[in-house]
């Protein structure tokens, strides 16, 4: 719903903190600068604080949510405790705790971002236990010279960090730290093994993410350090597990039901992204029952279902993209008001330079260009919120790139789906042979097998640790040949390692990896907060939610993927597909899963040819540094010629990292000195 922008200097050992006025002035002037580059994010206010000595800085940009009065402006505020917060996201269940504690804390509105300093002085660093939903935020406690940054579990609100010229940053974006001075360099190590893609850092050097359900502490003169508030957990695969089936499905439906419906609330219109898959057409077939039981939607005072709006991309048929007549008979189905936002090829080379200036995240793909008109027209419509369907493939096993790791080991939890070893041997050995082409197609078939040992031989890790693999320069060799898959697992603290190696199913285990990998890193910022915010959009995800991804990680995960050896048929998703049964049509409930990839063949001299052509010069591949100009040249080439999927992305993976360098005025990399 925000952008925030935020400093912590490190004075030294200077006898005197205090600073002089055009010190002071140039700082503010910073603060406020960073805030311009992120203004798109909040155009319903401003707000900023600095210390009296100006050695801390807070800077926040609102779209008002949630009490659209100026008692819902931040930063926020308790001058008697000197703590100071700025906040970005929606949290949930305000209301309990402005109950439990307003006894003990002034509160001066009805913002549900309001509680994060009242739960903080209730229960210290505890608190952030307490808090649900998306969200991140950075708060200032002055009397124990403490600055901390948080972020949601799933990494639905980005939040990055880097140290220049004296000064610790915090920013929504990175681009917020061109305006304290800092001049990025390609971090060539990140790019070269792909830890970029995995990992706290980012291809630019120094610069990191505060992780998913981490919060970064730090005080004046110290160096930052991350900790891990929460993490995701798997049962043991060798338990049992009691419960029956129909108990576990009306548990995902409670849970799921819940969990739509605390989203719903705003003081502005809300909407819903409707696609042809069965996670966005159950998010809306829920809210259209809740509101025929009276729940209100946003600010909309009818409940009739007729009143809620959802908006679908509409690519050209023909391009194996477009879902958009599904949509249409959902839609009729539960009678609600849809809107289409034609997409051809034009309108995504269009949006390409923006896509990936503003999502900051090279991905293969042109999806997050439909995601980004998407954005336009709700904006069109003067509606501020969307109910979305991230995260349900990732925790209820929606990929096909999970088929074999479903099938490597027995399903111990629940012998009523056991099946009799040779079967499962023969349905593992045709999911392995389609598995290595994962959701992109990238695979390496030269894994160290120390690598592979340290993954339990997961069959998933290819297709995301390689997402978007690209041609690099010879000279990069020297730093090293790490496989990108080394740098994953590794990325991983020693528990997780033993639990994959050890406790964990290999069906839990790739969900895990995809959960902490690709879903933060780029499917949230290419089509997710980071995009929608462009056009004042906030994304609210309900399969994010982790009083429901906690009830479902525990499930059995031969009911999440199950595997009809008589019919030798998958079923996705299968529990979830029973739990929102009755709010999907029949169509919906036996659709198999389609990823939203965007088109996927360009024919030369079309538009995004012409766009790519314009991006990738020999000149433009040699200011990177990094980067092969003859490998490129050939994948352009073959890409468009001859439509070969893989050239298509190393093509569109080099164009967006020189759209990023271009726009963030980064040097060429450059070769070791000898």
């Amino acid at each position: 719903m925000c952008g925030i922008s935020a400093f912590l200097s490190h004075p030294g050992k200077a006898s005197s903190n205090e600073r002089t006025k055009p010190q002071a002035q140039h700082v503010a002037a910073e603060l406020e600068e960073s805030l311009n580059l992120i203004a798109h994010r909040g155009p319903d206010g401003r707000g900023r604080w600095l210390s009296e000595d100006y050695q801390v800085g807070l800077g926040h940009v609102r779209l008002s949510i949630i009490d659209l009065s100026p008692t819902g402006d931040q930063p926020f505020h308790d001058e008697s405790s000197g703590i100071h917060a700025v906040v970005n996201g929606e949290l949930y269940d305000h209301e309990y705790y402005r109950d439990q504690l307003a006894s003990e804390f002034q509160f001066v509105g009805t913002s549900d971002c309001e509680i994060v300093i009242a739960l903080y002085k209730h229960y210290g660093l505890s608190f952030l236990s307490h808090l649900r939903g998306e969200f991140a935020f950075v708060l200032w406690d002055a009397s124990r010279q403490l600055l901390i940054a948080a972020r949601d579990r799933y990494g639905i609100k980005s939040l990055y960090y880097t140290v220049s010229q004296g000064k610790l940053l915090v920013a929504t974006e990175m681009k917020s730290f061109l305006a304290f001075g800092l001049q990025p360099e390609w971090c060539v190590p990140t790019l070269r093994d792909q830890s970029w893609r995995t990992e706290s850092r980012t291809f630019f050097k120094g610069v990191h993410r505060v992780l998913p359900s981490h919060y970064l502490v730090c005080r004046p003169n110290e160096k930052e350090e991350q900790k891990q508030y929460w993490d995701l957990e798997y049962p043991d695969k060798h338990s049992l597990d009691p419960r029956s089936e129909e108990e576990m499905v009306q548990g995902v439906r409670d849970r799921l039901l819940e969990a739509v419906k605390v989203r719903l609330k705003a003081d502005v219109p809300v909407a819903i992204y409707l696609s042809g898959g069965i996670d966005s057409s159950s998010v809306a077939g829920m809210v259209a029952d809740l509101m025929k039981k009276g729940t209100q939607l946003g600010s909309e005072p009818n409940t009739a279902p007729s009143n809620m709006k959802c908006f679908t991309v509409q690519f050209d048929e023909g391009t194996g993209a477009d879902e958009s007549e599904i949509a249409l008979r959902t839609a009729k189905w539960l009678g609600v008001d849809i809107h289409l936002v034609k997409m051809d090829e034009e309108a995504l080379a269009a949006r390409f330079e923006e896509g990936v200036w503003h999502s900051e995240i090279p991905l293969p793909d042109l999806n997050g260009m439909g995601r980004l008109a998407l954005a336009e027209a709700v904006h069109a419509q003067g509606i501020k919120v969307v109910i979305t369907g991230e995260g349900s493939d990732e925790h209820f096993a929606g990929y096909d790139a999970f088929r074999a790791d479903s099938l490597s080991e027995p399903d111990y939890s629940w012998p009523a789906l056991q099946i009799e070893e040779s079967k499962r041997e023969e349905a593992l050995e045709t999911a392995v042979a389609q598995s290595k082409y994962g959701i992109f197609g990238e695979f390496s078939p030269t894994v160290p097998i120390a690598t592979r040992r340290m993954l339990n031989h997961s069959h998933v890790t290819s297709s995301i640790a390689r997402v978007g693999n690209m041609p690099f320069a010879d000279w990069t060799n020297t730093h090293g040949d790490v496989a990108p898959e080394t740098a994953l697992v590794e990325g991983f603290d020693g528990r997780v390692r033993d639990n994959i190696k050890n406790r964990w199913h290999p069906l839990h285990t790739a969900q895990y990896i995809f959960a902490k990998s690709f879903m933060p890193h780029f499917i949230l910022r290419y089509n997710g907060d980071n995009i929608d915010m462009v056009n004042q959009v906030e994304s609210r995800c309900p399969f994010l939610d982790h009083h429901l991804t906690e009830y479902v990680n525990n499930l059995p995960p031969s009911l999440k993927l199950k595997y009809n050896h008589e019919e030798k048929f998958f079923r996705e998703k299968y529990i979830l597909r029973e739990a929102v049964k009755p709010y999907v049509t029949d169509e919906i409930y036996n659709i198999s899963k389609k990823a939203y990839m965007g088109p996927r063949k360009f024919w030369p001299g079309g538009p995004l040819h012409q766009k790519i052509k314009k991006l990738v010069t020999k000149e433009n591949v040699e200011s990177l540094g990094f980067v092969s100009w003859s490998a490129t040249e050939e994948a352009v080439e073959k890409a468009f010629t001859k439509q070969e999927p893989m050239a298509l992305r190393r093509a569109i993976t080099v164009a967006q990292f020189i759209v990023l360098g271009q726009r963030f005025g980064v040097k060429p990399a450059g070769a070791l000195p000898n």
